[in-house]
Order: structure tokens, then C-alpha cells, then sequence
């Protein structure tokens, strides 16, 4: 078994079993001690870093009695579960400018942050995220086009046609993430928009009437034309920018030559470890399944472990 990734992991009770009694829905709203999980535009509320004169960065709660009154409803919140013996709810606020908060807190994009919160801090202003990134979307019916109601705690939404009541779910996009190796080189690539010298391991959605299996080897296939086989799944991750849950998996080339077939990928090359581990590559950031999957190739076969030589690097930054 491996260790959870990052934004993954039992660090809640979801109770999801009483999702559809009102009452406990109530409860929890009655309840002094329940706190809020905020959202604004899509960036979650994080406690200063350490650069800032502060301990370690954690995850900022709002108490019920900071949000409006009028939003204070089952149309508005979503009942996470409970978090270390309290009900946690998610609320978005829908403001031009950031709200008030308390002194020395900020809202942040979770990517950024993450990694340096406590694991459950981090999985849980993760699922928050996701949570209010679905009922944003999914403010009308998919059937119908008529406006949908929030129903069980917020965890379903239901069409308010009375000829329809279609309901919809939270949305997953389930995403395949490969290591591909040829025994002593490990095939990376790296897209126009990252920093320059960043590559990372292939990547891409699972499409209709297809295994994970089949994901893998056709992904990794049309952006690089190489073969695979011995197809393994290694891990996966919650990724909630905005819904996607990646998989993560380990091959075998059964080819080598590249060819950049798709155009998805600025490049895509061989690395041996000692290439990977030159100043010249920057790893992908290590809150991600892609850092995971290259760092279980990498310290297979080097003296050194790679988060000792990787393991600052950011989503912005050069290194």
C-alpha cells in the first residue's frame, strides 16, 4: 500500500448515510461549535505563512455567525461531515472583493498551499473546493434547463420542474497519470505554458467505452507515440481544480522512438536519473500524483531521494 497522496485520505467522517435527514442537517446548523469552510473566488482561507512572521501555515475556519443570515440555508451550504468531532459546512462567497476576515488570514489558491498545510487541513479545504465548484455549476437541470434546488445536505441538486425532478450528483472526470520507463530512462514531457525547464509524467481524461488500461496506453500513445504494456496502477488523488480524480499508473515502453503526435506537448524526451536530477529540470510540484509517481521511479535507482533534490518546486517558480 502507499501512503495517500496530498488532498486524499480518511480525515473526516462524511456521515452519508444521514445526508438525507433534515434533522441532522438542522442539528449541525444549531450546533455553537460548527464552523465554515469559505471559499472565494475559488481560493480557499489559509492562516499567514511563516515568511510572514507566523507558524505553520492551517487552514481558516469562519463560524456560522459570519455569514449572512439570509444565506444561512440548505440552498447555501453543503454539510461537509465532521472534522475532528465538528460539523464543517462549505459557503462560497459571491462577492466582487474579498470579505472580511479575521487578522492574519488570506484567501489562497489551494495549489498553492497545500503542500504546506497539515495533510487533513488540506484534503478537507479540498473538498470543499470541489463541492461548491459542482453546485456552482449545476444550477440548472441538464434535462430541462429549469433552476435546481439543493437537496441531502447539499450533496444532491434537484430539478424544480415538476414534470422532470431530475437530480444530478457531484461530478467526477476521472484522468489517467503515467510513469512510462524503459528500465533506466523515464519518458517525461512538458507543455508551452509551464516554467521553462518543468516536465512531468503524461497525463489525460478517460474517454467513453474505455478502460483505465486503455486510457493509459492510447494517452500516452497519441501525445508521444510510444507503446506501453505491463500497464500498473500505483496510486491516486483527488484533484479538485475543479473535479478531476487522477490515477495514477506505471508502464513499460515497449518502444522508444517519440513523436509528438497530438501536438498537446511543447516536448517530450527520455530522462535517465542522473539528467532528471541536473539543475536544468524542474520536478512538478510535490502536491501533485505526478511528483509521486516520479519520485517512486526516481529513488528506485539513486543514491540521493528525490524530494531532497526536487522538493521546493512550486506551480510558479523556476524551481
Amino acid at each position: 500500500m502507499h501512503a495517500s497522496n496530498i488532498l486524499a485520505g480518511p480525515y473526516l467522517d462524511r456521515a452519508a448515510h444521514l445526508r438525507q435527514d433534515p434533522a441532522w442537517f438542522a442539528s449541525a446548523l444549531a450546533d455553537s461549535a460548527s464552523c465554515v469552510v469559505p471559499l472565494w473566488n475559488s481560493r480557499s482561507l489559509v492562516s499567514e505563512d511563516a515568511a510572514e512572521g507566523t507558524a505553520q501555515p492551517r487552514a481558516a475556519y469562519l463560524s456560522l455567525s459570519q455569514i449572512p443570515a439570509a444565506r444561512l440555508t440548505a440552498a447555501e451550504l453543503v454539510l461537509l461531515g465532521s472534522f475532528r468531532g465538528i460539523y464543517m459546512f462549505a459557503f462560497e462567497f459571491a462577492t466582487p472583493d474579498a470579505p472580511q476576515t479575521q487578522p492574519g488570514t488570506r484567501f489562497e489558491d489551494l495549489r498553492m498551499v497545500a503542500a504546506s498545510l497539515p495533510a487533513e487541513e488540506a484534503a478537507l479545504l479540498g473538498y470543499a473546493r470541489a463541492m461548491l465548484s459542482w453546485r456552482r455549476r449545476s444550477r440548472f437541470c441538464g434535462t430541462c434547463g429549469a433552476p435546481t434546488v439543493a437537496a441531502k445536505a447539499g450533496h444532491v441538486v434537484v430539478c424544480t420542474n415538476p414534470t422532470c425532478r431530475h437530480e444530478q450528483f457531484p461530478r467526477l472526470d476521472p484522468a489517467i497519470i503515467v510513469l512510462v520507463s524503459d528500465g533506466e530512462r523515464a519518458l517525461l514531457g512538458r507543455q508551452a505554458s509551464w516554467p521553462v525547464g518543468r516536465y512531468s509524467t503524461i497525463a489525460g481524461f478517460v474517454e467513453p467505452g474505455e478502460s483505465l488500461e486503455d486510457a493509459v496506453a492510447r494517452e500516452v500513445f497519441e501525445e508521444t507515440g510510444i507503446e506501453v504494456t505491463g500497464i500498473e496502477y500505483h496510486s491516486s488523488q483527488p484533484w479538485p481544480f475543479p473535479s478531476s480524480l487522477m490515477l495514477g499508473f506505471t508502464a513499460r515502453a515497449t518502444t522508444t522512438q517519440i513523436q509528438l503526435r497530438d501536438q498537446e506537448l511543447e516536448d517530450a524526451r527520455w530522462f535517465t536519473r542522473a539528467e532528471f536530477a541536473g539543475s536544468q529540470t524542474i520536478a512538478p510540484p510535490s502536491v501533485s500524483i505526478s511528483f509521486r509517481l516520479i519520485e517512486h521511479w526516481f529513488n528506485a535507482g539513486w543514491e540521493k531521494k528525490l524530494r531532497d533534490i526536487h522538493g521546493g518546486s512550486s506551480w510558479t517558480s523556476s524551481r
